[in-house]
């Protein structure tokens, strides 16, 4: 089965769950997205269902996306079919070089390529400190960064909170930031990326309604969620009882 047919299903699905869910999703600056041409989408990460946001603002500049996506997930019958047949590129942190170069070629070839700059979930919901990978690959291959911002989807499922998956009619507000420029170093370039993406974010929080003490809010926006610094620690102790086993 061709890549079509499959992406178009995955597509109708994602707008059929959102329409069950009564997301309202409220779209701002989406002409920043280059209609053609390879563009590295760097994307804000705060629940498990971000992806599905970024096809739907894809769709919107008329792109599809390739989304790199961790390898063990092809392990899953299901994941790994949509996987191998949406072209994902599976990441695989012991041996990163492939997935790397495998994106590269995909920008090269004009393909729109979403990457989490921050790598993991935000327990905070604020920016985590970004990997350089974003920058690197848009300056090997040549192509701009496109900062996507997306705010409320972590009410609907993100670390250490209770899943909402009925229909709950939560806004999303998704925004599209300024495009980056392939320049500079990657420690400039992810500099320039991580100014661009807070921007977007802030944009993205206008009009939302943050709800004093609410769990999914940011503790800068009055809400309960962790600090960066609270979360750091956090991830730390995680990491520490899977190295026990």
């Amino acid at each position: 089965m061709s890549r079509e047919p499959v992406y178009a299903a995955l597509t109708g699905l994602v707008r059929a769950i959102t329409a069950v869910q009564g997301l309202r999703t409220i779209y701002r600056g989406t002409e920043n997205i280059p209609r053609r041409g390879g563009v590295v989408l760097a994307v804000n990460h705060t629940g498990y269902l971000d992806f599905m946001q970024v096809g739907l603002v894809a769709r919107q500049g008329k792109r599809r996306v390739r989304y790199m996506m961790k390898k063990e997930l092809e392990r899953n019958p299901v994941v790994g079919f949509l996987m191998r047949h949406c072209k994902a590129i599976g990441v695989d942190r012991a041996a990163g070089a492939e997935s790397y170069a495998a994106a590269v070629q995909a920008l090269r070839d004009g393909e729109l390529v979403c990457v989490y700059p921050e790598a993991t979930i935000s327990r905070s919901f604020e920016l985590k400190a970004f990997k350089s990978g974003a920058a690197r690959m848009a300056l090997e291959a040549g192509v701009p960064i496109v900062p996507v911002a997306i705010w409320g989807s972590q009410r609907i499922m993100t670390k250490d909170m209770p899943k909402a998956l009925g229909r709950h009619n939560f806004p999303v507000h998704i925004a599209v930031g300024q495009t980056v420029p392939p320049h500079g170093t990657p420690d400039e370039l992810t500099t320039a990326l991580r100014s661009g993406l807070e921007s977007a974010l802030g944009v993205a929080q206008q009009g939302y309604e943050h709800p004093a003490g609410a769990r999914w809010v940011p503790a800068r926006l009055g809400g309960s969620a962790p600090t960066l610094d609270e979360a750091a620690v956090i991830e730390a102790d995680e990491k520490a009882r899977r190295a026990k086993g």
